[in-house]
């Protein structure tokens, strides 16, 4: 299947996708986190804090504000077992699931992605450490000193001598291909994403700064880390810094040095550690690694920047709903973590407030993190936009809109109740749309960065549409209702809907958002 086709599929044909006689083998799925074998090992605290707070001082961070850090990022949180009915013409049948689960969403709990971390800490040997989240304890996967190393893998862009901690988001292919099949490969940057939104998150409460890079020569990193490309790779690389924010280099172009992979890899030796996945047969994936292939950036000459937002944005409709504009919105992101949740027919329709809704989009696209596809601190939001079909919400007659972030307001596309049209559009329907008064969709351009990016800026995209996803999942929370994100929709049907094809827009990902009833499950915090 030629790559260009593939991507086509991901999001207007998933069902060519799978193999006609595709089946789960249950029984033999991995593990939902990676385990390593003989590898020195350095437990991190599990008295956990409740809440989180800024920094007090300009001290050095520590190996315990570190695992904090983690946990809240990406550490097993709950265990939790719900009742499953299915229905068949003998009898109603009842299993049960059981589910680790963490602070940020994944598709179907299984949880791809994995964490590195570089530190330099006062309290542990400097080197590179794998977060072993099944024990909550770092292990050291390579000792010593990486900042020149790791600087020219980045393009020389980021100053690192500052910086006490690099962490990095890593797919591991298999763990959510199992069920999957070659879709998963859409999920896989969307999950990155809401783990890079998470840690963005985490980071700024601890008083920390961050930025995201998303352009590294791949093969480099992965060989530092001592990975196997055909398993897993890197998605993205967060330095964090305790200054005010990571100092970077803009050199003119013409005297930047230029670095490949191929001059990296020698200077360090080749890892061969021991993991384990629990898996006895690990079905290929070509496709999965054909595109990782295609992805890769072998020469820092390869790098951009993206000076402006040169591209057509999609055509607004012309009635306009202004919203209130409303005080700073703050909550307890600790305990909006521990309350979240993905509700599901678990959804009841209620009322949304303006004040709630104008909260919700304000603080959502109020995220601005600093990146390497640009010089300055700029919006995700900047390639990623919101549309929604509302429903009974207070002062907003029933349509599908699109949100304005510069007036603050909402542009009227077409008036009308589209919950029946939405809900015939899903292709898994577990959730009854009947009863969701804001059905958002991220929408994003068709061409995802291609022309700047070559095929790294799909999965770029996709991340930057996680990021902003857990964001306004997180506000969704804080403001007493629940989201929950989906891929099983017809997105021809939604781009219809908003009528941004015209524009060579399409919707990324859709959200259900509404009030939600509690559900009856027995579930357990793994917090000490």
């Amino acid at each position: 299947m030629e790559l260009e086709t593939f991507l086509h599929h991901l999001h207007f044909d998933t069902e060519k996708l799978f193999p006609p006689d595709w089946q789960v083998d249950w029984k033999d799925a991995p593990l939902p986190y990676k385990l390593y074998r003989g590898l020195p090992e350095i437990p991190l605290s599990a008295d956990v804090p409740l809440t989180l707070n800024g920094r007090e001082t300009q001290a050095e961070p520590s190996l315990r504000e570190l695992g904090h850090f983690l946990w809240y990022v990406y550490g097993l949180t709950q265990y939790s077992q719900s009742a499953l009915i299915e229905n068949t013409k003998e009898k109603a049948a009842l299993s049960y699931a059981q589910l680790l689960r963490r602070f940020v969403p994944s598709g179907g709990a299984l949880y791809p992605n994995e964490l590195y971390v570089y530190i330099k800490l006062e309290d542990a040997p400097q080197g590179i450490y794998h977060y072993d989240v099944a024990h909550h304890r770092l292990l050291l996967l390579r000792e010593g000193n990486y900042d020149s190393y790791l600087s020219r893998s980045l393009g020389n862009s980021n100053d690192l001598s500052d910086c006490f901690c690099t962490v990095f988001v890593s797919t591991l292919f298999w763990k959510n291909f199992y069920k999957y099949n070659n879709f998963s490969y859409r999920l896989q940057g969307l999950d990155a994403g809401v783990l890079i939104g998470q840690a963005l998150e985490v980071a700024n409460r601890m008083g920390f700064s961050s930025r995201v890079c998303y352009q590294f020569l791949d093969r480099s990193i992965n060989h530092l880390l001592g990975l196997s490309e055909q398993d897993e790779s890197v998605y993205a690389v967060i330095p964090l810094s305790i200054n005010q924010s990571i100092h970077c280099v803009y050199n003119d172009n013409n005297s930047e040095e230029i670095v490949s992979d191929t001059e990296l890899i020698p200077e360090i030796p080749l890892l061969n550690h021991e993991s384990y996945n629990r898996s006895k047969r690990v079905i290929d994936y070509p496709m999965l690694r054909k595109m990782t292939e295609a992805s890769f950036l072998k020469t820092t000459k390869t790098f951009v920047k993206i000076k402006k937002n040169n591209r057509e944005k999609p055509s607004l409709g012309t009635e306009v709903v202004m919203l209130p504009f409303t005080e700073y919105f703050s909550y307890d992101l600790a305990s909006v973590c521990r309350e979240r949740r993905s509700p599901d027919i678990d959804f009841m329709i209620g009322k949304v407030s303006q004040t709630q809704l104008s909260t919700l989009l304000k603080e959502t696209f109020s995220l601005s993190y600093q990146n390497d596809l640009q010089d300055t601190h700029r919006n995700a939001e900047a390639r990623v936009y919101l549309y929604g079909s509302f429903y009974n919400v207070e002062g907003v007659p029933n349509g599908a809109y699109a949100y304005d972030k510069s007036a603050h307001a909402l542009r009227r596309i077409t008036q009308g109740d589209f919950r029946e049209f939405l809900q015939y559009g899903l292709t898994m329907p577990n959730i009854n749309l009947f009863q969701v008064p804001l059905c958002l969709h991220l929408v994003g351009d068709k061409d995802h960065l291609k022309t700047e990016l070559g095929y790294r800026g799909y999965r770029i995209q996709q991340m930057e549409a996680g990021i902003l996803l857990q964001r306004l999942l997180l506000v969704t929370c804080a403001l007493g209702m629940g989201g929950h994100p989906l891929l099983g929709f017809d997105v021809n049907q939604c781009d219809e809907l908003y009528g941004i094809n015209s524009n060579e827009k399409t919707s990324l990902i859709q959200i259900p958002v509404g009030p939600y009833r509690p559900r009856a499950w027995l579930k357990g915090s793994l917090l000490s």
